[in-house]
C-alpha cells in the first residue's frame, strides 16, 4: 500500500509520516528534502538554475544517498552530509523556486515512482504525492492547520536547530507565507488536496492524534502491520 501525506510547511508532515510508517512497518520517503538535496547541490556549485540546459547538464552529475545513523536518516549529497544543511535558511529560501522546475520534478517524480515500485508498502510525504505522483494511491492524507500555529512550530524548529542564529516569529510567519504562495500558485504540480484525500487540520492535535487518525484510515482499507 502507498500511503501519501501531502500540505503545506510546519503542518507536521514529516514527524506524523515517519510515525504512521513505523506503526505499519513501511518505508518513509521525505520528498521535500530531496528538493532540498537538489537545491543544496545548485547552490553549492553555483548553477543559474533558471537556465535548463545548464541545469539539465549538471543534474546529471547530481548524486545523493540517504543512510541511516542510529535509526535517523542522513542525506548525503556529492558524499557530503548535509542533512542540517537542508534544513537552513539558505537552502530554505530558494528550494520553492528549484522544485517549481519542471525538468527538476519529472526527474524527481520519476525517481519516486521507482522506489515505490522497489519497496511497494511506503508512506510518501511532500506536496504533490496524491495529486501527481501516485494519484492511485490507496491512502491519500492532506494536512491543514493555521498559520500562526504553523509559524510558532516552524520558529521553535529553526531556534532549536540553529541556536547560533537569530529568528523573529514574525519574520517566520512572513517566509511561511511566502513559501505557502509559490507551493500554491506555481505553474508544476501545485499544492493542492487531491480530490479524494482526506483532510486533517493538525491546529489542536498531537502528532499521535494525527498519526492514529491516519493508521486506522490504513487499517480500514487494508493495510496490515507487518
Amino acid at each position: 500500500m502507498i500511503v501519501t501525506i501531502d500540505g503545506p510547511v510546519a503542518t507536521g508532515k514529516s514527524t506524523v509520516a515517519k510515525k504512521v510508517a513505523e506503526r505499519l512497518g513501511y518505508i518513509h520517503f521525505d520528498t521535500g528534502a530531496i528538493y532540498r538535496c537538489v537545491t543544496a547541490f545548485c547552490l553549492k556549485h553555483k548553477i543559474p538554475y533558471q537556465n535548463l540546459t545548464i541545469l539539465n547538464e549538471a543534474l546529471k552529475d547530481f548524486t545523493f544517498e540517504i543512510v541511516l545513523k542510529n535509526g535517523i536518516k542522513h542525506y548525503f549529497v556529492d558524499g557530503e552530509d548535509v542533512t542540517d544543511h537542508i534544513r537552513g535558511e539558505a537552502v530554505t529560501k530558494e528550494v520553492s523556486h528549484v522544485s517549481a522546475i519542471k525538468l527538476v520534478r519529472e526527474k524527481l517524480v520519476s525517481w519516486q515512482r521507482e522506489w515505490a515500485k522497489k519497496e511497494g508498502n511506503a508512506v510518501f510525504e511532500g506536496r504533490d504525492l496524491g495529486s501527481i505522483v501516485f494519484p492511485k494511491a490507496e491512502l491519500k492524507i492532506y494536512l491543514t492547520g493555521s498559520d500562526e500555529v504553523r509559524s510558532l512550530r516552524r520558529y521553535n524548529e529553526m531556534v532549536q536547530k540553529f541556536p547560533e542564529k537569530t529568528f523573529t516569529l514574525p519574520g517566520v510567519l512572513s517566509d511561511l507565507r511566502e513559501r505557502d504562495y509559490l507551493d500554491m500558485t506555481r505553474t508544476v504540480s501545485p499544492l493542492i488536496k487531491a480530490e479524494d484525500a482526506v483532510e486533517i487540520d493538525t491546529s489542536s492535535l498531537t502528532a499521535d492524534q494525527v498519526v492514529d487518525q491516519i493508521v486506522d484510515l490504513a487499517h480500514a482499507r487494508g493495510a496490515k502491520d507487518r
